[in-house]
């Protein structure tokens, strides 16, 4: 059974489909403990589901680094096998992502590597664009710029604003998560030879991009 820590910032509306999928007797993973980075509404679903919680109060520490310090501390309490940030506001220390990853993923409503960062849905309607979509990908050290796990693609309507796309999106968000997290428990897929190949990528497109043109 996989045991999964979820951090969140706000509602948690991805924790909450994450929850009521792992509740059902045959889904092979179980939430384990709730943390996030402020007081978030999101708790009282698992409380609702009755899951502990943990509370790293950002703006009580100097320094991101000793705030993920004492997030590395309250994980190792509970030793999930797969972290799960869902709607975490908060770009993660080096330290903690060298701890966690590719145990350590992420959800994002855009269609990445397009529209990267903490306004996806916003930036793709300023870019005029027809359609966007959803992703979970792997937490790296960049902003969104882990190996993607999966994605799917999310028509922009006419007369859409960020709310109305962020509605049609969210459902999108949820179902691949769940997925994933049960694709990651009956070992369908592989954290660790996904971001190998994604660092193999990676490294043939730099050396083709530092290869000079041949005559």
């Amino acid at each position: 059974m996989l045991t999964v820590a979820v951090l969140i910032s706000g509602t948690g509306s991805n924790l909450r489909a994450l929850l009521e999928a792992t509740a059902a007797p045959a889904f092979p993973a179980r939430v384990v403990v709730v943390g996030a980075d402020r007081e978030a509404e999101g708790f009282a679903h698992a409380e609702a589901f009755g899951i502990p919680t943990f509370l790293v109060a950002y703006e009580q520490f100097d320094s991101r680094d000793e705030w993920g310090g004492e997030l590395l501390e309250q994980l190792a309490v509970w030793k999930p096998d797969l972290v799960v940030l869902s709607g975490m506001m908060r770009v993660l220390p080096p330290a903690v992502v060298a701890a966690w990853s590719p145990r350590l993923i992420n959800t994002h409503p855009a269609f990445l590597p397009e529209y990267p960062g903490a306004h996806g849905v916003r930036d793709a309607l300023a870019a005029g664009a027809t359609e966007t979509g959803a992703t979970v990908h792997i937490v790296d050290n960049g902003v969104d710029t882990g190996p993607i796990l999966a994605q799917e693609r999310v028509a922009v309507l006419p007369g859409d604003d960020a709310h109305r796309l962020h509605d049609r999106i969210k459902p999108v968000e949820r179902r691949l998560l769940v997925d994933v997290v049960r694709r990651i428990a009956t070992r369908e897929l592989d954290l660790a030879a996904a971001s190998a190949a994604a660092l193999v990528l990676s490294q043939s497109r730099r050396d083709e991009a530092s290869t000079p043109d041949r005559p």
